[in-house]
């Protein structure tokens, strides 16, 4: 993580969300591991396209020992369809220029809920009420925006 420029700058926005979620020092600690993880520059650059984008209650999971389909899980709200879309654009552009390559894209049409497989990284992008309705976080394991499951 030493000598990225985006690294620092990320980690500050995890610990700033995780901090106005009234999370514990913790949450916190496991959000900087899964960004010191080997995908991590893919994460970071992935992260950072999201919040250029403005996307809303941004939530990554860690993956290792629940899948071998990817390192990491990132699920982001936009507040409309074109909003949703232009996250999505924005991310895959990102993606290209970090040397990711071409990333697999699901839901570009509709823009109710957007796929990016970036490989390592898989990103989600929804909608309000859809993402409410899929559920991920619960799915996986992670805590929902503004919902923190008490351990």
């Amino acid at each position: 993580m030493a000598g990225d420029p985006n690294a620092e700058r990320i980690v500050k926005l995890s610990t700033n969300a995780f901090s106005s979620l009234g999370t514990t020092p913790a949450v916190a600690s496991a959000a900087r591991a899964i960004i010191d993880q080997p995908s991590s520059s893919l994460l970071r650059e992935i992260l950072a396209s999201l919040d250029d984008s403005k996307a809303e209650d941004v939530v990554t999971i860690d993956l290792a020992g629940k899948t071998q389909i990817a390192d990491a899980m990132v699920i982001a709200t936009g507040r409309s369809n074109v909003h949703v879309g232009a996250i999505a654009d924005r991310l895959i552009k990102a993606c290209k220029s970090a040397g990711a390559g071409v990333p697999k894209v699901e839901g570009l049409p509709q823009c109710d809920w957007v796929l990016v497989d970036v490989g390592d990284v898989i990103v989600h992008i929804f909608r309000p009420e859809t993402r409410q309705f899929y559920n991920l976080e619960k799915m996986w394991g992670g805590d929902r925006p503004r919902e923190l499951r008490l351990v």
